[in-house]
Parts: structure tokens; sequence; C-alpha cells
């Protein structure tokens, strides 16, 4: 058994053009963490999730990497999150997409494959050796069903 066995083929993807909006309503109402973003050819680039959404809602004092510990002195609302949404709502997800993401190869064993779900704590794009075409995602939920029905 090798990733592309744990794997689910054809994953629903983004484009990196899709708007902020477009992609937050489909992942909220999917329930998804994050989506794969692939370009017109079905190259993999990276995904676009819950935490970029979050990022574009947060103050900016929030997010300061050698800045504050304590937020719980900023007093905003669901109203002033949605202002800073409403910013950002019809920018392209590129621009906030994370592409620094651990792939793996549609032959990778099943331990490996596990130990990098395991150690990623998101799911993993399987993409196709010497390229970059995505072939599937391994979730949590994937592997689960696998081990459940085994």
């Amino acid at each position: 058994m090798n990733a592309a066995s744990l794997m689910k083929p054809d994953p629903i993807t983004l484009s990196p053009d899709d708007s902020i909006s477009t992609a937050a309503k489909f992942i909220m109402a999917n329930r998804y963490r994050s989506l794969p973003v692939v370009d017109a050819d079905g190259c993999f680039l990276g995904v676009f999730g819950v935490n970029c959404l979050l990022k574009q809602v947060l103050p900016k004092a929030a997010l300061m990497d050698d800045g504050l510990t304590n937020v719980s002195f900023i007093h905003e609302t669901l109203s002033d999150l949605k202002e800073r949404f409403r910013e950002v709502e019809n920018e392209s997800i590129s621009m906030c997409m994370q592409r620094d993401i651990r792939t793996l190869p549609p032959d990778t064993p099943l331990i490996e494959t596990l130990h990098t779900l395991y150690n990623n704590r998101a799911s993993i794009p399987v993409v196709e050796e010497g390229s970059c075409k995505l072939l599937g995602m391994i979730s949590y939920w994937n592997v689960g069903e696998k081990i459940l029905s085994a």
C-alpha cells in the first residue's frame, strides 16, 4: 500500500485567480480547513485555507512576529472583523495562499505516508513525480476510512 492507494483522486481545487470571497464561501459551505490551489494545467501551487482567512481579519498588532503576546486588551466586534474582510474579499487567493507545502509522490510507502500526515497535521497533496501535477489529496478522513474498512 502507498500514498496513491490512500488519496482521494481528483480533489476539488481552487485557482490562484479565485477571489478570497469566493474561496471563503466555498470553504465555509463545505467545512473544509483548506483546499489545494492549481494552475490551468493542474500544476499544484499551494493551499488556501481558514488560516489565511483569519490572518485577513485579525488586527495587525495580533499578527506581529515579535510583538504582542497578550491581545486580551483589543476589543473588536464581529462587525469590525467583517469590515476587514470586505477590504480584501476581492483580492485573489494567491496573495496569501500557503506555498511551502510538503507533497508526496504516489509511490510513497504506507508508513512513510502516515508519518508525514501525522507530522504535517494537515492534508497532504499527492503530486506526480517529475512534474507538478496534483493527483489527489490524503486527509485524516481518507486514512481513517481505509483503516476501519481493512
